[in-house]
């Protein structure tokens, strides 16, 4: 299979890249690298096309994009509320320092 051949990928992975690719443009990529960006997207969420051989499809149940901001609320939620005011006034000062 020569480089950029996507005929071993499944039409859900193929559907998947495109729309990927379209966010991309959407935030301003160009086509070339929005389309480099979501194949490579692909292929660390389902690890590449079909293999060859009995048993050795893709699996595409667990895309690593939804990872995130799993973490982050619990231990927001868990500092007292005088810690987490005190948090934002500083990041308040912080901002209001470099817009200057």
């Amino acid at each position: 299979m020569p480089r950029g051949d996507k005929s071993k990928y499944t039409d859900k992975q193929k559907r998947k890249a495109e729309h990927i690719a379209e966010s991309y443009e959407d935030r301003g990529v160009s086509h070339d690298e929005a389309e480099s960006r979501a194949w490579a997207t692909v292929n660390k969420d389902d690890g590449g096309g079909n293999k060859s051989g009995s048993g050795r499809g893709t699996h595409t149940g667990n895309p690593a994009a939804t990872k995130g901001g799993e973490k982050g609320g619990a231990a927001s939620a868990a500092r007292p509320e005088e810690d987490r005011k005190a948090a934002a006034r500083k990041a308040a000062q912080t901002r209001k320092k470099t817009q200057d």
